[in-house]
């Protein structure tokens, strides 16, 4: 079978048709559920790893907070739930795609909320309930993801597609700004800074991230339920239930096995420590990635069997789960498809490991909130819109592979520039050239990237294969950056620079190699 993708025929509009076509309800409503979906994601990673630092928590333990946001990485397993589960109640008011909508919007809101009514700096388990509500977030934002990928889908034909991405990203963008900068700007201006340390102002400034969430709660009140597509699998409320219970089932025993290794695992590698001490920090990060995959193991088990029990469906979590996997192997084989994956799942690896510490790095450099806010987060903001449309005109004009290996080579490079910046220390010019080559390559790369996650779908399973494909691309990077913390302590920032470069070298010859087999 071609491993190609299929393209139709493109009807050429003129200006004005083109122009017309950008006022499009749908497109407009598109800018707002992007802007709904941004704020969140940043709430957890750079503005809590700020708030974190200044409240004394180790820089090892922000780090780790990063891994609030695995639900990005595993939102594919609930996708099913959240595409065809009716809500009590609130799907007969609002619709399908608009009941989960608010739902998962309304916890987002809670979410943010709870880490605003905790300090944690506070004695006690405080720092325990800000990781709590930073995971909630994360599961609540992904769960909203689900479905506007799913509304943006149903709310119009294929050919308004491209524009309703297009204002999504531009719209996630401005989200992403305001809760980077926006955040950041008024924490500062209710009063916390590095030197003195203002529970209250981080508090307020969370609060008016909650309220900005509301842009959203209304867009999903005043939009139309788009029209329900006909599904050629014909499931009842009784098997979404059972399948609900597969998957509570197996979330139970997935958490319970993980913590109730906490103990193990310590153990482990208090053992390691006395046994290998040059080795410990290795050895530690491969006992706890045992741990976590220990924990899924368990989880799918307990998921096999409840099928074996006939609790769930056989044919309906194989057509769920099992169907999607089996075409993409199917249409490149084996050992293509297995240098396909890997080549998504360490594509991002070095330009994620160094952003999770990336602003505890501007901070230890001395760069203040407002420094960080400007050039950072509204500089760094336009150099990535430059970076997309450069590389959105590069990669029609030389071919995605072509763009991709250009991406990931500018993205690896640029970490060098970090060394350098770790060696000037608080140099504003230097740190503005450090961005601007940062972020451009960086939008040249996330560009050809999603032309190729996009490219490797089957239209029978897109929203399954292209979920699968944007969590692998995220989870190996984010469990490795939950150590970028401790990296840095052992190490010192331009070791952990260099490291995070050469990460990026492998990549090239895995985009080489899928380039051959491809064509």
């Amino acid at each position: 079978m071609d491993n190609q993708p299929d393209h139709k025929t493109h009807t050429v509009k003129s200006w004005k048709q083109t122009f017309h076509t950008w006022t499009h309800p749908r497109v407009i409503t598109m800018l707002f559920f992007g802007f709904s979906a941004g704020v969140p994601i940043l709430l957890i990673f750079s503005s809590l790893s700020l708030w974190l630092r200044e409240a004394g928590v180790s820089r090892s333990a922000v780090t780790f907070f990063s891994w609030a946001a695995l639900g990005y990485a595993f939102k594919f397993i609930w996708a099913p739930l959240v595409d065809s589960l009716p809500l009590p109640g609130l799907t007969r008011l609002l619709g399908r795609r608009r009941s989960w909508l608010l739902l998962a919007q309304m916890a987002v809101i809670g979410s943010i909320c709870l880490m605003a009514l905790t300090d944690p700096a506070a004695s006690g388990n405080n720092l325990v309930k800000m990781a709590l509500a930073a995971v909630m977030l994360g599961f609540s934002s992904a769960t909203q993801d689900i479905v506007i990928d799913a509304y943006r889908i149903e709310c119009a034909d294929e050919e308004l597609q491209a524009l309703l991405a297009s204002t999504y990203i531009a719209g996630y963008r401005i989200g992403m700004l305001v809760a980077g900068a926006g955040a950041l700007y008024l924490a500062s201006w209710f009063g916390t800074s590095r030197e003195v340390y203002s529970y209250t102002a981080w508090k307020y400034s969370y609060f008016a991230m909650a309220a900005v969430m509301l842009i959203g709660v209304a867009t999903t009140l005043l939009i139309e339920e788009p029209e329900k597509k006909v599904s050629a699998e014909n499931y009842t409320a009784s098997h979404y239930l059972r399948f609900l219970l597969l998957f509570i089932s197996s979330a139970a025993v997935f958490v319970a096995l993980f913590f109730l290794s906490g103990s193990t695992v310590a153990s482990l590698e208090n053992s390691a420590h006395t046994t290998f001490p040059e080795y410990s920090r290795l050895l530690s990060f491969a006992v706890e990635a045992g741990r976590l995959f220990f924990a899924i193991a368990g989880g799918l088990a307990a998921a096999y069997l409840l099928v074996l029990l006939k609790i769930a469906d056989r044919k309906m979590v194989r057509h769920t789960y099992i169907a999607p996997i089996v075409d993409f192997f199917k249409r490149y084989e084996m050992q293509t498809a297995l240098l396909l994956l890997s080549l998504i799942a360490f594509y991002r690896v070095s330009d994620i490991v160094l952003g999770v510490i990336s602003n505890v790095f501007y901070q230890d450099m001395g760069f203040s909130k407002p420094v960080i806010a400007s050039v950072i987060k509204t500089f760094g903001l336009l150099m990535t819109l430059a970076g997309g449309f450069i590389g959105g005109m590069m990669t029609l004009r030389y071919g995605v592979t072509k763009i991709l290996f250009l991406g990931a080579l500018l993205s690896s490079l640029t970490n060098l520039l970090f060394m350098g910046l770790a060696a000037a220390g608080n140099d504003v010019a230097f740190l503005t050239l450090v961005i601007a080559a940062d972020n451009l390559s960086a939008g040249i790369a996330t560009t050809a990237f999603v032309a190729f996650l996009s490219s490797l779908t089957n239209i029978s399973f897109t929203a399954m294969q292209y979920a699968i494909f944007s969590s692998l691309m995220i989870l190996l990077p984010k469990l490795i950056g939950g150590y970028s913390g401790t990296m840095v302590s052992a190490w010192g920032y331009e070791r952990f620079f260099l490291l995070t470069t050469l990460m990026g070298v492998p990549v090239l010859g895995l985009i080489w190699l899928a380039d051959r087999k491809l064509h």
